[in-house]
């Protein structure tokens, strides 16, 4: 049987239609019956068949909790940890180390002792080092603890480190580093609000560069890894290098709306993280925008997938595929 924890976000909902598909049997964590709504409106994006969300164990637990995970990994053979923290706003730092380092030796600890015969973790580019005199980002670019990292990336590195230490101890294991994952459904968090954005007239852009990447193609890579030979080994996932602008206006063409016509520049950014971290201060209500959120808007940061491409003979979808299907699936 295979374990999924996460299974009520982006990836993971999607991981799990997959894996429905292919007539896997699937556990999956979940913290509330709500969340599990959302999944069905993935489910929903492939097929109108209501009875494939009925063939998955959904197991109610807190991945920080020990006493409540045990259970979870009887008769588990393979586990997928898509569960994480994501967040730029420094009030939820303690937070991220819980979800994230906390949450992940647990679940190692937990995979250890049952003796699964593999794990694969959801990581991200924001654990992988900088780009060295301008070159591509491989998996062999370190990550500098010295520079200035957000707390995210901190924890996701974190976390990295512990499933590390799940390959010494006689676990496979692979590691997923995605870029930017867009995706259908959870419009309202993460990279979905991209989306909701640009389709309620947002009228801002940057032009900084990171990677981008389908959230078909990262599930399709997490199975192709766990299926396979490969063990102990990282893969960056990335279709393409864009700018924010690039993928903004992408956007608003797939929604038939206007395309963001002002550009922010970093001076204007640096003001208005500051002005957003005052009123969070005052108010008590997270800031729209943070310190590193509003730096990595203008990074140039560009990844290489050549290891993963070449390992498993693969092709990412395009960017501009990838949009043109969430924004026909946007509701």
């Amino acid at each position: 049987m295979i374990l999924v924890t996460g299974g009520t976000g982006l990836v993971g909902a999607h991981l799990l239609y997959h894996l429905v598909k292919n007539d896997e049997k699937i556990r999956a964590v979940y913290r509330s019956e709500d969340k599990i709504n959302a999944v069905k409106k993935v489910f929903s994006y492939y097929s109108d068949d209501e009875t494939l969300i009925t063939k998955i164990e959904w197991f109610k637990a807190d991945i920080t909790e020990v006493p409540a995970m045990i259970p979870a990994f009887i008769g588990i053979k393979k586990v997928y940890h898509c569960a994480a923290f994501i967040s730029f706003n420094p009030k939820d730092y303690r937070e991220m180390r819980k979800v994230n380092i906390h949450g992940t030796a647990i679940i190692v600890n937990l995979s250890i002792d049952a003796k699964i015969d593999k794990l694969c973790f959801v990581g991200s580019i924001a654990s992988v080092g900088d780009s060295l005199k301008g070159n591509l980002i491989t998996e062999e670019n370190e990550w500098n603890k010295e520079a200035d990292n957000s707390g995210y990336s901190i924890t996701k590195f974190g976390a990295e480190m512990e499933v590390w230490r799940a390959s010494q101890e006689n676990v496979d294991v692979v590691i997923v580093n995605p870029g930017i994952i867009l995706g259908s459904g959870f419009f309202n968090a993460g990279s979905g609000k991209l989306f909701s954005q640009v389709y309620n007239g947002f009228k801002y852009y940057t032009e900084g560069v990171t990677g981008f990447v389908g959230v078909k193609d990262v599930v399709k890579a997490m199975i192709l890894s766990m299926n396979s030979d490969v063990k102990n080994e990282r893969f960056i996932l990335v279709s393409e290098n864009k700018t924010y602008k690039e993928v903004l206006f992408a956007i608003a063409d797939g929604f038939g709306k206007k395309r963001p016509s002002k550009k922010i520049k970093p001076w204007q950014t640096a003001i208005l993280w500051r002005f957003a971290s005052f009123v969070s201060k005052i108010t008590g209500v997270a800031p729209l925008l943070s310190k590193y959120s509003a730096k990595s808007a203008h990074e140039v940061s560009k990844y290489s997938s050549e290891k993963f491409e070449k390992t498993f003979n693969y092709q990412f979808e395009k960017v501009e595929d990838v949009i043109r299907e969430v924004c026909k699936n946007y509701t």
